[in-house]
Protein backbone atom coordinates (compact mmCIF):
# COMPACT_ATOMS: atom_id res chain seq x y z
CA UNK A 1 0.00 0.00 0.00
CA UNK A 2 1.52 3.28 -1.12
CA UNK A 3 1.50 6.62 0.66
CA UNK A 4 -0.85 8.04 -1.98
CA UNK A 5 -3.33 5.25 -1.31
CA UNK A 6 -3.27 5.98 2.42
CA UNK A 7 -3.77 9.68 1.84
CA UNK A 8 -6.62 8.94 -0.58
CA UNK A 9 -8.35 6.73 1.98
CA UNK A 10 -7.90 9.32 4.73
CA UNK A 11 -9.26 12.08 2.50
CA UNK A 12 -12.23 9.93 1.51
CA UNK A 13 -13.05 9.19 5.13
CA UNK A 14 -12.84 12.87 6.07
CA UNK A 15 -14.98 13.89 3.09
CA UNK A 16 -17.51 11.24 4.08
CA UNK A 17 -17.69 12.36 7.70
CA UNK A 18 -18.08 15.97 6.60
CA UNK A 19 -20.82 15.06 4.14
CA UNK A 20 -22.72 13.07 6.77
CA UNK A 21 -22.47 15.97 9.23
CA UNK A 22 -23.76 18.37 6.57
CA UNK A 23 -26.69 16.09 5.72
CA UNK A 24 -27.57 15.82 9.42
CA UNK A 25 -27.56 19.64 9.64
CA UNK A 26 -29.77 19.85 6.54
CA UNK A 27 -32.28 17.48 8.14
CA UNK A 28 -32.20 18.89 11.68
CA UNK A 29 -31.43 22.55 10.93
CA UNK A 30 -33.71 24.74 12.97
CA UNK A 31 -33.80 27.55 10.42
CA UNK A 32 -33.60 27.89 6.66
CA UNK A 33 -30.25 29.65 6.96
CA UNK A 34 -28.76 26.64 8.77
CA UNK A 35 -30.02 24.39 6.01
CA UNK A 36 -28.67 26.73 3.31
CA UNK A 37 -25.28 26.85 4.98
CA UNK A 38 -25.21 23.07 5.29
CA UNK A 39 -26.10 22.77 1.61
CA UNK A 40 -23.21 25.06 0.72
CA UNK A 41 -20.89 22.95 2.88
CA UNK A 42 -22.11 19.78 1.17
CA UNK A 43 -21.46 21.32 -2.26
CA UNK A 44 -18.00 22.45 -1.14
CA UNK A 45 -17.22 18.93 0.08
CA UNK A 46 -18.38 17.49 -3.26
CA UNK A 47 -16.19 19.96 -5.13
CA UNK A 48 -13.19 19.16 -2.93
CA UNK A 49 -13.75 15.43 -3.41
CA UNK A 50 -13.89 15.88 -7.19
CA UNK A 51 -10.74 18.00 -7.09
CA UNK A 52 -8.95 15.42 -4.97
CA UNK A 53 -10.01 12.66 -7.34
CA UNK A 54 -8.71 14.63 -10.30
CA UNK A 55 -5.40 15.29 -8.55
CA UNK A 56 -4.96 11.66 -7.46
CA UNK A 57 -5.78 10.19 -10.85
CA UNK A 58 -4.05 13.02 -12.75
CA UNK A 59 -6.81 13.93 -15.17
CA UNK A 60 -9.13 16.85 -15.86
CA UNK A 61 -12.15 14.96 -17.18
CA UNK A 62 -14.48 16.10 -14.38
CA UNK A 63 -13.41 19.75 -14.42
CA UNK A 64 -16.65 20.75 -16.15
CA UNK A 65 -18.68 19.06 -13.40
CA UNK A 66 -16.61 20.88 -10.80
CA UNK A 67 -17.26 24.24 -12.47
CA UNK A 68 -21.00 23.57 -12.77
CA UNK A 69 -21.17 22.63 -9.09
CA UNK A 70 -19.40 25.87 -8.22
CA UNK A 71 -21.85 27.84 -10.36
CA UNK A 72 -24.84 26.20 -8.65
CA UNK A 73 -23.33 26.91 -5.23
CA UNK A 74 -22.89 30.61 -5.98
CA UNK A 75 -26.31 31.03 -7.61
CA UNK A 76 -28.02 29.10 -4.81
CA UNK A 77 -26.38 31.14 -2.08
CA UNK A 78 -27.27 34.41 -3.78
CA UNK A 79 -30.87 33.29 -4.31
CA UNK A 80 -31.33 32.31 -0.68
CA UNK A 81 -29.73 35.54 0.52
CA UNK A 82 -32.05 37.60 -1.68
CA UNK A 83 -35.07 35.57 -0.51
CA UNK A 84 -34.16 36.07 3.13
CA UNK A 85 -33.57 39.80 2.60
CA UNK A 86 -37.05 40.20 1.10
CA UNK A 87 -38.56 38.14 3.91
CA UNK A 88 -36.87 40.28 6.57
CA UNK A 89 -38.01 43.54 4.92
CA UNK A 90 -41.69 42.56 4.98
Amino acid sequence: MTFLTLVSIAAGVMFGIGAIAAVVRIIKGPSILDRALATDVLLAIAMCALGAEMAINRHTDTLVVLLILAMFAVVGSISIARFMAKQDAS
